[in-house]
């Protein structure tokens, strides 16, 4: 190897040619403009002209000329010289008869187009070097590339591949230094000492306290609320709460963190002094943070699920129980006021006599008096609280949070909105008095507060003196109240990374003002929104009178006696012959194949995608197998088998899988080794035939968590008496997924449909969403259409549907009725600045989609800007409708795509076999990094099969089958059969030691 972080191969690409240019990159680095051709034919002969030109374009592609001018690609050849018009390219055989010619012409390009060499721009390449280094996280493998790109947009020449490595290397090196230096140099040597006293074991344990703190809580309990409360109090005794790290680039702040968080104590104890400093410094920044987050989770699933949930199970079973007795008696008070209605509606006086004769031949006096006492019993006061044995129940489960009331405000700063600041103070007086004995003054409650039921079990207890009040009824009360406002971030943690405040990443004042014209450009929305309001509701009416107009011809809509619409459900294409008998071919003619093989396969085929794997310390890799290895432990990760299998049949050590597992795979490596694979995908024909990646769909799949753990939620359909959680991921129509991301349980995908959007890792970006309509709130059709996309969900029950409209006395004949709700586009006019603030700090990575939603929503009530959205959000939702009731192939292209993510998801249950399909995770990053293991693998599969399809495909052809493109498009990439997946695994390339690495395997004979 000429430097220790580059491969011969990656070496060779720097020095020349290695393999053909795809013809993108020919278009773009190959083609001769009018100056060009020109200055071309200036030379003598096609030999020379062709000669010439292959030197400029080599020059422009690679940075530098070669020793042998005639070292191209002969593609690169013959699309040059059609260029020129030269018939027979292979005339350039003679330019180099004449040594002095080749080096004439080099002084002539480098004359004319103003190359420089690098020892002239050395000093000015260093600056350029330490600047990136300094700023970025980038390993030395992309600055190399980054310096190389940027060399050859300056027109310099490169320089030997030793001598730039060197370079690099060693100017990264001062940067990492330098980031050292500057965090550690701020730290007094006490506070060092503290630092440092993390990686000790104290007397008596088994792991280091640094190690005991990477720890989060795993146990929604009290108990284990009181230990994470804990957590966050000795982080924070540390002192180094708001410690200012601001002179180092953010990014290298977070990448010491990453590590920090990772390596072993050991490891960590090995590195010099101000190293060592500096990654603990920013380890002990972000544990603050992550502490709280997993206080707070938990706190949220304590409250959730294990004190108001069950309270409010229990309570229904109960009225479930007393439902007959209730019934029983309503029926005979019923009979009675119907005595008495009857009586008042004759207009006869009111004789009471009478009367009661008349309510006795229905009912006896006393089986009325024993149903009247009946029904107050079961039923509350008029006025009362509905929820009282909610608040009863809730007042029975004080002993879980004895445990950590009194601590909750004292362990973790909170602030509060305006509205929410009552409660927030409330919570640390309750708090207090929680953790102190004896009963509670009445002058120390917030009387404001209590209401409902809980005024009754607060303020009368009658076995407290005058004066007091039922300390565990207030607790109880404002904690409920608290977690609420928490949900709703109107009570907020600033230091949290979970639980901050949403509006304060809000793009506001200068800073919305500086970056407002380029953001609102680029989404194509105006500032005025009158005439952008008035295009689109004119739009709507011309849908529905378009709808209108054909609606007699639709034979699959239909309007009930209600005015509620029906479409007939979609029927199955039927498989023409020739299609199965295509599939049958194509399943006949894959190679089988192990699932390792098949990384492997995929990596040498797509070298950039095993660069997307960089260390987490930021070094190079000395192993020679890493390609395996990483194979080896995605296959561990994404079989959900664990390493045994693999150590047991391969010639991979458990340390060696263990090693890169902890170093190399993570989320933003699967990120790049992804967008490695998005892009492949694309340049495939076949998958070109099923679109043009221009469409996708976000869906979920569910996975039992039978771990303790409180990043999992219960639901019975899903995860029956377990818990788990849901990976959702976008693909798209082309058969790539494009990104992914683990939510607790199973919530609204509405809250993180439009997170994928941004966490796209490759490709290009999708103009069509496709969900479910469980999805499909009104505000997410406003912010997904603001954001420049369209929004197609599938209706999952579409009489139940309201369409809206602009115009009340508009005319839509059989739509009339289901045309019911009102657009009141004054509303968004009047919040239009404010939605266009929101939706910029959406797209400029501000805040998240989902902590938007937080803003918009209140307890299930929008708030007045979120109304603004639902109203704008209308129109979308409404022409989407309409489109779907008029037009057969839209509703055909939904499903379609729907359909592909499923057959996605049967592949990955086949994939994730092992522990049943069940993932033992306790914490979400633990979760995201092994469910991203198998969306990486999902992405290898799929691009594999397309690729050996698209082969079987041309075999075809060429031995004279007919092959339809109507049958090609009906063909999927989701085929598992020929893939091994159980019992042995193995990981070596398709081809031999003296082969290209890009070998194809045979195909099968049919």
């Amino acid at each position: 190897m000429p430097v220790e972080f580059l491969t011969d191969e990656q070496a060779g690409a720097y020095e020349g040619f290695v393999g053909v240019p795809e013809l993108a990159v020919l278009q773009r680095f190959f083609f001769l403009d009018d100056e060009d051709l020109a200055l071309v034919a200036r030379r003598r002969g096609d030999r020379n002209r062709l000669g010439f030109a292959l030197q400029l374009v080599t020059v422009r592609f690679l940075g530098r000329f070669l020793d042998d001018p005639l070292d191209v690609p002969w593609p690169v050849v013959e699309f040059v010289a059609a260029q020129l018009a030269i018939s027979d390219p292979s005339c350039v055989k003679g330019y180099v008869q004449r040594r002095q010619t080749h080096f004439e012409h080099v002084w002539e390009i480098t004359e004319v187009f103003g190359f420089r060499d690098f020892s002239v721009v050395q000093a000015e390449v260093e600056e350029w070097v330490a600047a990136q280094a300094w700023s970025t996280s980038a390993g030395p493998k992309a600055l190399f590339d980054d310096v190389v790109a940027w060399l050859r947009t300056q027109r310099v020449l490169v320089p030997g591949v030793s001598t730039l490595a060197r370079l690099v290397a060693r100017v990264r090196e001062e940067a990492n230094q330098r980031v050292w230096a500057t965090l550690a140099g701020g730290i007094g040597a006490d506070r060092v000492q503290v630092l440092v006293g993390l990686l000790e074991v104290p007397d008596g344990e088994r792991q280091s306290t640094l190690e005991r703190l990477r720890s989060g809580p795993t146990q929604p309990t009290g108990k284990g609320m009181a230990g994470a409360l804990a957590r966050v109090g000795e982080i924070s005794a540390l002192g180094f709460t708001g410690f200012d790290v601001s002179l180092v680039p953010h990014g290298k702040v977070v990448a010491a963190a990453r590590y920090g968080m990772l390596a072993k104590a050991s490891l960590l104890g090995r590195h010099p002094q101000q190293r060592l400093v500096a990654t603990l410094l920013a380890t002990v920044s972000r544990l603050e943070a992550q502490a709280i987050d997993d206080a707070l989770e938990l706190f949220d699933v304590l409250m959730a699920n294990q004190l108001l949930g069950p309270v409010r199970r229990s309570a229904d079973r109960e009225h479930l129980k007393l439902y007959p007795r209730l019934t029983r008696d309503s029926a005979v008070l019923a009979a009675a006021v119907g005595v008495l209605l009857d009586v008042d509606g004759a207009g006869q006086p009111a004789d009471l006599a009478g009367l009661w004769e008349r309510i006795e031949a229905q009912v006896s006096r006393p089986r009325l008096r024993a149903a009247m006492v009946a029904v107050n019993e079961l039923v509350p006061e008029l006025g009362m609280d509905p929820d009282a044995d909610l608040r009863v129940g809730l007042l029975a489960k004080f002993a879980t949070v004895r445990p950590f009331v009194a601590v909750l405000c004292e362990n973790i700063t909170f602030e509060a909105t305006l509205q929410a600041t009552p409660v927030l103070n409330a919570m640390k007086a309750a708090g207090a008095a929680a953790g102190t004995p004896g009963a509670m003054a009445a002058n120390a409650v917030d009387d404001s507060l209590v209401t409902g039921w809980w005024r009754r079990l607060v303020f009368n207890n009658p076995a407290l003196p005058a004066g007091m009040v039922d300390k565990r009824a207030y607790v109880m009360c404002v904690l409920e109240q608290f977690h609420r406002l928490l949900r709703h971030r109107e009570i907020f943690a600033p230091v949290s990374g979970r639980w901050h405040d949403p509006r304060s990443r809000l793009l506001a004042g200068e800073t919305w003002e500086r970056v407002s014209s380029t953001v609102l450009t680029a989404l194509r929305l105006p500032v005025d929104p009158d005439e952008f309001l008035a295009d689109h509701a004119a739009g709507l009416d011309a849908r529905y009178r378009q709808v209108q107009a054909g609606f007699d011809e639709n034979t699959a809509v239909t309007v009930d006696s209600n005015g509620r619409v029906h479409v007939a459900a979609l029927e199955a294409i039927p498989e023409p012959d020739s299609l199965v008998a295509l599939k049958d071919l194509v399943d006949a003619m894959l190679p089988q194949v192990d699932i390792g093989e098949l990384l492997v396969d995929v990596m040498s085929w797509h070298p950039r995608m095993l660069e997307a794997f960089t260390s987490v310390t930021g070094g190079e890799s000395r192993m020679t197998d890493l390609g395996e290895v990483i194979a080896a432990a995605l296959t561990a990760n994404a079989l959900n088998i664990g390493y045994s299998p693999i150590v047991q049949t391969g010639t991979i050590s458990r340390d060696r899988l263990s090693h890169v597992d902890q170093t190399y795979l993570r989320g933003e490596t699967y990120a790049g080794a992804n967008a490695v694979l998005i892009e492949a995908q694309a340049q495939v024909p076949l998958a070109q035939a099923w679109g043009g990646g221009l469409v996708a769909a976000v869906d979920g799949m569910r996975f039992v968590v039978p771990v303790k753990s409180i990043y999992t939620r219960p639901n019975s359909k899903y995860f029956g008496r377990d818990r788990g959680a849901t990976w959702l991921n976008m693909i798209n129509d082309q058969a790539a997924g494009l990104a992914g991301m683990v939510v607790p349980g199973t919530p609204r995908d509405s809250l993180h449909v439009l997170d994928l959007i941004y966490r796209q890792e490759g490709g290009v970006e999708p103009e069509v969403l496709v969900t479910d309509m469980s999805s499909a709130t009104d505000v997410v059709f406003g912010l997904v259409h603001l954001l420049g996309r369209q929004y197609r969900p599938a209706p999952a029950d579409l009489p139940d549907e309201r369409l809206w409209r602009v115009d009340t006395s508009a005319d839509y004949g059989p739509l009339n009725t289901a045309a019911r709700g009102r657009l009141d586009l004054d509303r968004v006019r009047r919040h239009w600045p404010e939605m266009l603030r929101v939706v910029g700090s959406i797209h400029t990575g501000e805040i998240l989609a989902s902590q938007v939603m937080r803003i918009l929503q209140r307890d299930g009530t929008l708030t007045p800007l979120g109304d603004a959205f639902a109203h704008f959000g209308r129109i979308f939702k409404t022409r989407h409708l309409l489109d779907y009731i008029d037009d057969v192939d839209y509703r055909r292209d939904i499903k379609n795509i729907r359909n592909l993510q499923e057959g996605r998801h049967s592949v990955a249950r086949h994939l994730c076999h092992g522990k049943h399909g069940q993932i033992h995770q306790r914490y979400q990053t633990g979760m995201e990094e092994q469910l991203g293991a198998l969306g990486l693998v999902l992405n290898c599969v799929t691009l594999w099969n397309t690729v050996y399809v698209d082969a079987v495909l041309d075999r075809l052809r060429a031995d004279g089958h007919t092959v339809g493109d109507d049958d090609v498009a009906r063909l999927s990439p989701f085929l598992y059969k020929h893939i091994n997946v159980y019992g042995s695994y193995h990981f070596s390339p398709a081809s031999r030691p003296d082969e290209p690495l890009s070998t194809m395997r045979p195909l099968r004979v049919a």
